[in-house]
């Protein structure tokens, strides 16, 4: 054995993943987690996630992780944008079903279920996020113009809203137009359905 982590006198093989609170939104969707500071044995690393339904983990994509989605309990909808087909690839999930999202692709994960806990696992002890609302907001509206033709001022305006990173959505107090099963807006999907 050559790893100095497994041979210490002082090594912990368990931890509690309950302990360390990476985001809190509200007192039933929050993210703990379980990483090389936690348990240094760990070789990968986890977010425990608990959502309530229709919130989302907002669009977001890693620059140097893989990430496995396992549910635990509930259900939920899992999007990834795949950039070799260019086609948005969508998967409902349940209790002990698991989506891969691979690394550097756009992904979020949607609530379905009035509670629903779900692990995310990463092939590294740290994952680095790039998430969309601060691609968003910090982009400049001259860019936007620019690059695709939208009006500088609709731009301004569609973002306005997004003061700050957005990790579990929509942020607290925005208005919602549509409490719908999300599924129903994903009629062409190319996922995963089991059955019930």
């Amino acid at each position: 054995m050559t790893d100095a982590v497994l041979q210490s006198p002082h090594l912990r093989l368990a931890a509690d993943s309950n302990e360390v609170l990476n985001y809190r939104r509200d007192p039933h969707n929050y993210i703990t987690q379980l990483f090389g500071e936690q348990l240094p044995a760990i070789k990968t690393g986890l977010f425990n996630v608990h959502l309530t339904k229709g919130i989302i983990v907002q669009p977001h994509w890693h620059t140097n992780v893989n990430e496995t989605v396992f549910v635990i309990s509930g259900e939920v909808i899992t999007s990834v944008f795949n950039p070799c087909t260019q086609r948005l690839m969508t998967y409902c999930l349940r209790a002990g079903q698991v989506s891969l999202l691979p690394l550097g692709w756009f992904h979020w994960i949607i609530a379905e279920s009035e509670h629903a806990h779900i692990l995310t696992i990463f092939d590294q002890p740290i994952p680095d996020i790039v998430y969309g609302s601060d691609f968003l907001r910090c982009t400049p509206k001259e860019v936007m113009q620019q690059a695709y033709c939208i009006s500088e001022q609709d731009y301004a305006k569609a973002v306005a809203p997004i003061r700050e990173s957005v990790i579990l959505g929509p942020p607290i107090g925005c208005f919602q137009n549509n409490q719908n099963n999300m599924s129903a807006q994903f009629p062409n999907h190319t996922g995963y359905y089991p059955q019930k």
